[in-house]
């Protein structure tokens, strides 16, 4: 099985303006076309981090659904990212999942943040997600949800690769990086963090940290504070070396354990 490509995106978000931030992205990633297999952008990267999704909440049929697809296909690639989502009466932090084909996939925010009342306003998550990639399996999650390291548990190695997209302040930067570190290691999987930079129209400030972590722990990139964008290569033979030569997901903790099946 070959390695895998991946390019996160850490880049300031306009405050509830979809148009402006598809607008950016669209130059950010024009030169991308064919060059990676993955590329993942921030948590609710149409609009930023906003309680107020009455004016800008997006359909499913909507504008920066439509713009994913079409990316996706235009880049000749898989584009993941979370968007601000009106269903059905309901308001979802979705996490989505574009192929280069136009097949796309989702799942919503398990964990709400609480202290900013996001568990007020918008309706948490039930399913968990596996997007395949060139026999790769990647498990995306959002922002806060790596806090629980149960949702994120890797039993029999499910997947290979973990995803965490958000908008996880800089007053909390040294959690970020703890967490997603701590998220590799347990997990024996790749961790690929990806946060925003700037500050939002709640004033709170973002550093970024976005990092790609291998199966051993080892940090292979950290983007602190600017925008960029940066590319990693996922090792096969690292993740699966790794997996033989200690193998403790055989003694993991089966019983204790009742998460959904994963949606693929």
């Amino acid at each position: 099985m070959s390695d895998l490509t991946v390019t996160i995106v850490q880049s300031e978000l306009a405050w509830e303006d979809p148009a402006a931030n598809l607008e950016r992205f669209d130059q950010s990633l024009a030169n991308l076309a064919g060059k990676t297999d993955l590329v993942i952008l921030p948590e609710m990267f149409s609009t930023g981090f906003s309680m107020r999704p009455e004016p800008v909440a997006q359909t499913m049929e909507s504008e920066t659904v439509r713009w994913l697809r079409t990316t996706a296909a235009k880049l000749d690639t898989h584009l993941m990212g979370s968007v601000m989502i009106v269903d059905n009466g309901r308001y979802y932090n979705r996490l989505m999942s574009a192929g280069p084909d136009g097949k796309l996939q989702t799942c919503d925010k398990r964990h709400l943040f609480r202290m900013l009342g996001e568990d007020d306003i918008y309706t948490g998550g039930q399913s968990l997600l596996t997007v395949t990639i060139k026999g790769w399996k990647l498990r995306p999650f959002v922002c806060y949800d790596l806090r629980f390291p149960a949702w994120s548990r890797n039993l029999n190695n499910e997947y290979d690769a973990a995803v965490y997209v958000a908008n996880w302040p800089a007053k909390r930067s040294e959690h970020w990086k703890a967490l997603l570190k701590a998220r590799a290691i347990e997990n024996l999987c790749y961790v690929i963090g990806v946060n925003r930079v700037g500050t939002d129209g709640n004033g709170l400030d973002y550093s970024g940290d976005s990092t790609v972590i291998d199966p051993v722990g080892n940090t292979l990139f950290t983007i602190h504070n600017d925008p960029a964008l940066r590319t990693a290569t996922l090792s096969r033979e690292i993740l699966d070396n790794w997996r033989r030569d200690f193998p403790a997901w055989l003694d993991a903790d089966h019983d204790v354990l009742d998460l959904p099946d994963p949606v693929t």
